[in-house]
């Protein structure tokens, strides 16, 4: 290596030590040592696996002698592999496995081995902890998930050196993909908190709002200390005389339903004669610590309902609420119907939790333990920062949505290709502290919101089985954030006359899968059976995107034809173009 290059390298480790040393400070200046202690309880494991498990120890020891069995077969066939000869596979990975695609990980005797001694480890740590019979489910679904990201992280895949591909791009490139890598790794350190590495997943400078995403046109007519509202231009000459608001999730960019023509709920719905609201929700920092789940409701939902009543003078709204945008509009709608207002004239709940009895893998980072220790550090804070709970949520799905770039960007050396769904998934919002205590304790820690009069807002007590609201949920097969049976239960708690809706895919693709360019179908069943079972096992599959179903359902309760409105008025003029000020504030 020439004496430049040497420098180089120098130059780039002494660059990252400085980062890392700060952060570390950050970390143990910002924890006491009782909460470090409780994040890096090495113990906890072994706690988890010490009360209430029963071994099958006939299992396990068939496993075991089956995994022994495999293994001399493996260093058999590694032999004859060596020697020239044609071997079969002991075992291979599953279908959709990307992590093996290269031709070297099965043509390669060498690779071949590590492949394959990894995906037998793999399945004997897998099959030990089946094995186990735990008293406690959340106990059993957290070993399970804790044991599958050790799993994952430990691949050959995820090592310089023992990955085929991040060898040939060292030799062709000499070195300098690793360069480019802890470039790439020093930039990611900048740009996340001490208490998550942000890892970049997409090229962030090829995306502009209002040029290649939230394009539709309309205009912010109304803004308070958490919202901006917008209403966006009818592309028709009459629209329906009841407006709709859309309420997305609050820990998220409202864009993802409007990311471009092919994708746009947002212009789709305009197109059909609806008059269109949406909240754009700020992205907090800490002057807004103090703003509780009452806020949000008051000044997001109902704001919003005085504005569109006042702009548009009609006294029904159609509402549409998106995952905790959704469990807010069940919120909200109990509280009003509780004050005797009735303005909300459908519910629309997309991917939606209302009963966190069965919360998904996310439940698997609240437990009894930890989420003392979140609730005290974020209160510290102000906020929780959005950027860890992206971390979070990409661990769900962490060999497609985190090694994989692991290995790409710091590996490979390479910059991630455009993406306009993971520009949305970066581009994340902080969380108040008052509003993530609340909400944390009354839906994944005490599931208090399913239970009538559990919780209270502002002194109204919220009970969800006297909504008697037409009401149309809409679920995701796939969906590994709000499980698709979850949502049912949250169906079946409601009073009013509901419509339940299955669509392929998971939490984002399947509900922005278009009329003219969606690619997954949807079923649906004119009866609410009692269990999601039942009802799935009676549905009609149909082809297409649930756009139309939806739109048949809320026709009906969108009134007579009126002629279509211009955007804002005197008392609400145009403060700035669609998609206004507040979704450009990145972390």
């Amino acid at each position: 290596m020439e004496s430049n290059e040497q420098k180089e390298v120098a130059d780039f480790l002494e660059q990252y030590s400085e980062i890392f040393n700060t952060m570390v400070k950050q970390v143990l200046s910002g924890s006491d040592k009782e909460n470090l202690n409780s994040m890096m309880d090495s113990e906890k494991l072994t706690e988890l696996l010490s009360k209430g498990v029963q071994v099958d120890t006939a299992e396990l020891f068939s496993k075991q002698m089956s995994f022994m069995t495999q293994q001399a077969e493996l260093w058999q066939n590694a032999t004859k592999a060596l020697l020239g000869s044609k071997v079969e596979s002991v075992v291979s990975e599953e279908r959709n496995d990307k992590r093996f695609k290269d031709s070297e990980w099965s043509e390669n005797p060498v690779y071949n081995y590590l492949k394959q001694s990894y995906l037998l480890s793999s399945n004997m740590m897998q099959d030990t902890v089946n094995s186990l019979h735990f008293d406690d489910p959340k106990a059993e679904e957290q070993v399970k998930f804790y044991t599958r990201q050790y799993i994952s992280s430990v691949s050959p895949t995820n090592n310089a050196l023992t990955n085929p591909e991040v060898c040939r791009d060292i030799l062709e490139s000499k070195g300098e993909n690793l360069i480019k890598g802890l470039q790439n790794f020093m930039q990611d350190l900048q740009q996340s908190p001490a208490d998550a590495l942000k890892i970049n997943q997409t090229d962030v400078d090829a995306f502009t709002l209002g040029e290649d995403l939230a394009y539709t046109p309309g205009d912010v007519i109304y803004q308070n200390d958490l919202i901006q509202l917008i209403q966006y231009k009818a592309s028709t000459k009459k629209v329906n005389e009841v407006p709709l608001l859309f309420i997305p999730p609050f820990i998220n960019k409202y864009y993802v339903l409007d990311m471009d023509e092919q994708k746009s709920l947002i212009k789709w719905a305009v197109g059909q004669g609806h008059t269109v609201f949406v909240i754009s929700w700020i992205n907090p920092d800490k002057t807004l610590s103090h703003k509780g789940f009452n806020d949000y409701m008051k000044e997001g939902p109902i704001a919003s309902l005085d504005v569109i009543e006042e702009l548009t003078k009609s006294k029904k709204v159609n509402v549409v609420g998106y995952c905790i945008g959704g469990t807010l509009l069940a919120t909200t709608q109990s509280y009003l119907l509780a004050k005797g207002d009735t303005r909300i004239n459908s519910l629309t709940f997309l991917t939606t939790l209302l009963d966190f009895e069965e919360p998904g893998e996310i439940g698997v980072y609240l437990s009894e333990k930890m989420l003392p220790f979140l609730k005290k550090d974020i209160k510290e804070k102000g906020l929780l920062d959005g950027r860890v709970l992206g971390l979070a949520f990409s661990m769900l799905r962490e060999n497609s949505l985190f090694w994989s770039y692991f290995v790409n960007n710091y590996l490979k050396g390479k910059d991630p290709a455009p993406f306009d769904i993971l520009y949305w998934n970066s581009d994340s919002s902080n969380l108040p502290a008052e509003t993530f205590d609340f909400y944390m304790t009354n839906t994944y820690q005490e599931n208090n919101l399913i239970k009538d009069g559990a919780v209270e807002v502002e002194g109204v007590p919220i009970e969800l089985s006297k909504i008697d609201t037409p009401s149309y949920f809409l679920a995701t097969i796939a969906d590994h954030i709000v499980l698709w049976q979850a949502s049912y239960k949250g169906a079946k708690a409601l009073s009013g006359p509901t419509r339940f809706v299955l669509a392929g895919s998971g939490h984002l693709a399947g509900v922005i899968n278009s009329v003219d360019h969606g690619k997954y179908p949807h079923w649906v069943n004119e009866e609410l059976s009692d269990t999601a079972e039942q009802w799935f096992e009676s549905s009609t599959k149909k082809e297409g995107s649930w756009w139309t179903d939806w739109e048949n359902w809320v026709e009906p309760q969108s009134g007579k034809q009126v002629t279509a409105r211009k955007q804002g008025s005197k008392k609400y003029p145009s403060i700035e173009a669609a998609p206004g000020s507040y979704v450009r504030k990145r972390i």
